[in-house]
């Protein structure tokens, strides 16, 4: 398909040469006029995906008592900050807030949002404007001092390097064009890559998550130095591995990332294990993984959602079913085991809320 965005990156393959995966991601969702994220509002049933805030408001709300018990776990500095990467629509924050002040009624914690996309940010604004939040582009314009951070469906959607192997060794996936130049196609570049030791049989994938690796790292140093943690949950996988995860979504389907540029959302999965390995090597602990059912669990979502059907009508009571059921269940159609949660932690500080002092999985 055809799309603006196919003419700008057509145009920089036949000027430069065939791009490497992390620059077509890039470009994808972060092109300063055409791309994914600057243009559009994707959450929803009109969007192209739905996160777990958007599901139902239980999940926010755990994640307001979860800041609420790390908070009191490090002493209740205050001020505090507290910031959330790739907020959505602001949704996640507005619960977990609400629930926030509930748990902790004087303490005021200072909002801050990365985030990129002026379309979302507008969102932002007008569900959390009473919470005064600063704006980011990136992590490294937070401010100094302890810090509590939120990354909810946040690392699946960086750019990642991708690598396959052949006889000839590791060479890096590229995207080219076609023979007839009307349409991308992967390809792989002439020689490998040198610096690449792993081993794997000739075909296998490898992804190499760097943004999000060095992201990790830079907050790792800054918890450990200044106190606080940082909570992770997204699609992925807790062992290391082999295969190819780069995936689009529009429309809630499936489709082929070369397709139309631009117009779908791209992920991977997240290698939690890659981002736990960063974090402990600035000298941070790292609590769990565990899937998202236990961590959701584990932190009292079904109270909630009995608590919340007692003050229900009849239909309200089968829709907090029905969210409860997408958080939690096991297969395609729930998030319960698809989705980890992972905490990069003070080593200081006890043992997160939620992970239940599970012995981290993760070898370092």
């Amino acid at each position: 398909m055809t799309t603006p965005l196919f003419a700008a990156i057509r145009d920089e393959i036949v000027e430069t040469g065939p791009i490497d995966i992390a620059r077509y991601m890039a470009l994808c969702l972060g092109h300063p006029v055409h791309g994914y994220y600057r243009t559009r509002d994707p959450l929803g049933a009109r969007g192209d995906f739905v996160t777990a805030p958007e599901i139902s408001q239980m999940f926010g709300e755990l994640i307001g008592i979860w800041i609420a018990l790390t908070w009191a776990s490090m002493g209740g500095p205050n001020p505090l900050v507290l910031a959330e990467l790739g907020p959505g629509r602001g949704t996640l924050m507005a619960d977990a807030l609400r629930a926030l002040g509930r748990a902790a009624p004087d303490g005021k914690p200072a909002i801050h949002l990365v985030e990129t996309s002026p379309v979302l940010r507008a969102a932002q604004a007008s569900r959390l404007g009473a919470a005064f939040p600063t704006w980011h582009d990136g992590i490294e314009t937070l401010p100094d001092g302890p810090m509590i951070v939120i990354a909810n469906e946040f690392f699946d959607a960086l750019p990642v390097r991708q690598f396959q192997r052949t006889e000839r060794g590791w060479c890096e996936r590229l995207v080219g064009l076609s023979p007839d130049g009307g349409r991308l196609a992967f390809g792989l570049a002439a020689e490998p890559d040198r610096e690449i030791a792993a081993q794997a049989p000739v075909g296998a994938l490898m992804t190499v998550p760097g943004p999000a690796l060095d992201i990790v790292r830079t907050l790792s140093r800054r918890i450990v130095a200044q106190g606080g943690a940082l909570l992770a949950i997204d699609y992925g996988h807790v062992r290391p591995g082999f295969g190819d995860t780069l995936q689009a979504v529009s429309a809630h389907r499936f489709t082929d990332p070369l397709l139309a540029p631009g117009e779908a959302d791209l992920t991977t999965h997240v290698d939690f294990a890659a981002l736990g390995r960063a974090a402990a090597g600035e000298g941070a602990r790292i609590d769990g993984p565990l899937d998202q059912q236990a961590f959701l669990l584990n932190l009292g979502l079904r109270q909630r959602a009995d608590r919340l059907k007692g003050a229900a009508s009849h239909a309200q009571a089968e829709a907090i079913d029905a969210a409860f059921h997408r958080l939690t269940a096991s297969g395609k159609r729930g998030m319960g085991s698809l989705f980890q949660a992972i905490g990069i932690v003070d080593p200081r500080l006890a043992s997160l809320s939620g992970f239940n002092s599970v012995a981290s999985t993760i070898k370092t």
